[in-house]
């Protein structure tokens, strides 16, 4: 089969590999008809995670169908339409009983970070009767890959950490994938205001087009100022952090109001600051995690009700010849 393979840091070659094969009774190997790319797939190739070395397929989002299901593998059948979860989760360990599948002792992500990815004609999928969701056939599959990573991620990491509520206010910073799906998802629970910030005019008229009630540019020098405007000075009660640099988390500690929330999605590479000699009194809250995938099927379900609108997040499309 052909495969996306990180070959040496900064480095992604098209190659031949074997075709996976079951290896575990509760395994399936899904034919891969979408797959895409995530930022932590860049950071791979950046040399920042140690776990992913060269040789590796990429990849940890898809959508597919079920080609090859091990022996103990129920209620998953050859033919299915599926889509991937980012998470691995046996369901059984420690983690994966106290809602934390992404530090499962045996999966997490390990999808094109320690075994081979989606980014590929086929992979296996370890565990899968936990970590494969039947495809509704009224769902586009393409734009399904969003329910894989980016919506459960904006909707964990960052809606639910941050505590958005109805009526409250929202500034996202960073209008990446994530940051768009935590837009999304933030309007489920009705808030006041929901802000996003980004270098991109072109990513900022994208989040306008999709409910947010104001952008700003993050180049202008006065910043902080139009964006505290926004709330009279009083800054956001839900801030989301969805860029992984220091000067957006810096950022995001100057905009969180008094008794508000912090929640960072982005993939930090280096130290930050935290000023807690400024945040110490305002009480505040800051929460970081990995996403669990656990939302998916409700995900699944609100898309496939019509209550969740993912076929704008799809921009792009790319057809390879293999």
């Amino acid at each position: 089969m052909k495969a996306l393979v990180y070959t040496s840091p900064g480095t992604i070659q098209v190659l031949d590999r074997p075709k996976p094969t079951i290896q575990a009774p509760t395994d399936a190997i899904v034919r891969l008809w979408h797959a895409s790319i995530c930022g932590t797939d860049l950071h791979i190739l950046k040399g920042d995670v140690p776990s992913a070395q060269p040789g590796l397929v990429l990849g940890h989002e898809g959508v597919g169908v079920i080609e090859t299901v091990g022996s103990a593998v129920q209620d998953l059948s050859v033919g299915d339409r599926v889509l991937i979860s980012c998470m691995t989760s046996c369901g059984a360990c420690r983690f994966c009983q106290r809602g934390l599948p992404s530090h499962c002792v045996t999966g997490g992500w390990i999808l094109g970070n320690t075994i081979n990815g989606t980014q590929a004609e086929f992979v296996r999928v370890p565990h899968a009767m936990l970590s494969l969701h039947r495809l509704p056939t009224s769902i586009d599959p393409r734009a399904a890959l969003a329910v894989s990573d980016a919506l459960p991620t904006g909707l964990e990491c960052g809606v639910l950490s941050a505590n958005v509520q109805p009526g409250g206010s929202v500034v996202i910073v960073g209008a990446g994938p994530v940051g768009m799906a935590a837009l999304i998802t933030a309007k489920l629970f009705s808030p006041s205001l929901v802000v996003m910030v980004d270098l991109d005019e072109a990513r900022l008229a994208t989040a306008r087009q999709l409910g947010a009630h104001a952008t700003v540019n993050s180049s202008a020098q006065d910043v902080r100022q139009q964006l505290l405007a926004l709330t009279e000075g009083l800054g956001f009660d839900s801030v989301i952090e969805a860029v992984g640099i220091p000067a957006t988390f810096g950022l995001c500690q100057e905009l969180v109001a008094v008794g508000g929330r912090i929640a960072n999605v982005g993939v930090h590479g280096t130290s930050v600051d935290l000023h807690l000699e400024k945040l110490w009194d305002r009480n505040i809250s800051i929460h970081m995690s990995l996403v669990n995938a656990t939302t998916t099927p409700r995900l699944l379900r609100l898309v496939e009700s019509g209550m969740l609108d993912i076929g704008s997040l799809v921009t792009h499309r790319t057809l390879f010849a293999l």
